[in-house]
């Protein structure tokens, strides 16, 4: 048999059982949550809010935290989208490709992107206490918007660096200015890259636990003030499942269900938009 044709037999082998178990660790996640957690799932879970003795087993919802992260998580993609795309912009408009400046600033989005989430719920605590803040739904999410924007940022970097050269040739060659190139031509052409680095963004930033674990706090109350503790999924995930009792534990695995499907909803609804912004776009 001849060398390479084996070579090439083994790599292929090796690449399907690679994929078999990352799908087969994927669907024994999804199981464990839907088989212990399923049978919690409710209605009150839904639209109820903690009540006494909630974490002991009695009645009540996470209904605070399901909006509580909502909430939280749609501020830091605002303030996150309204830090990358410039810059990602300013990176590929302003800055030629050979810029050392340039090269730089991705050096250190990628060293930000690797960062745990701890440094940032360090450093967004350690900011609280210097200007003497509690936590807070801001606080939380200020620090999910720094955690998030390394992410946003490089993901839509190479979706932007993707775009033909021509259309920035062409735009400029009618007159367009380069501020009217980056958000009437590139930021259009690159717009299933800009939302596919939102969605990246959602899920690391929705179903993140350490970076508001001292700075959005948690609270049985829905949110009602951005200066005030605010109740987020992964907390109340982490606080049911750390409890005793196995009917309580039960409603974690919901909960962790429930954030799940949320997950998947938006990615289902990005998928939509992308195709959509992907029809009419230059290939």
């Amino acid at each position: 048999m001849d060398k390479r044709f084996l070579e090439e037999k083994i790599f292929k082998a090796l690449m399907i059982a690679s994929v078999a178990a990352a799908v087969l660790v994927l669907l024994c996640i999804l199981a464990v949550i839907f088989i212990k957690g399923f049978s919690a799932l409710s209605l009150d879970m839904l639209i109820k809010t903690p009540g006494g003795g909630y974490y002991i087993g009695k009645s009540g919802g996470i209904a605070n935290a399901i909006l509580g992260s909502a909430v939280l998580c749609s501020i830091a993609l605002l303030i996150a989208a309204l830090v990358s795309i410039p810059v990602v912009l300013y990176l590929n408009i302003y800055r030629s490709k050979t810029s050392r400046f340039a090269a730089m600033l991705r050096f250190i989005l990628d060293i930000m992107w690797g960062l745990p989430s701890i440094v940032y719920g360090a450093f967004g605590f350690t900011v609280m206490v210097f200007f003497g803040m509690r936590a807070s739904l801001l606080a939380g999410s200020v620090t999910v918007a720094f955690l998030i924007i390394p992410v946003m940022t490089k993901t839509m970097d190479a979706a932007v660096k993707m775009v033909p050269a021509e259309l920035l040739e062409a735009s400029y060659s009618l007159g367009s200015t380069r501020f009217e190139t980056a958000f009437k031509v590139v930021l259009r052409q690159a717009m299933p890259g800009v939302l596919t680095g939102i969605l990246v963004a959602f899920g690391r930033g929705i179903g993140d636990a350490a970076s508001v674990l001292f700075t959005a706090g948690f609270t049985d109350s829905m949110p009602g003030s951005i200066f005030k503790p605010v109740a987020t999924l992964p907390l109340a995930i982490f606080f049911q499942l750390g409890t005793p009792f196995p009917e309580v534990q039960q409603r974690g695995y919901a909960a962790a269900l429930i954030l799940t499907l949320i997950v998947l909803l938006v990615s289902v609804f990005s998928r939509v938009l992308t195709a959509k912004f992907t029809r009419h776009n230059v290939k």
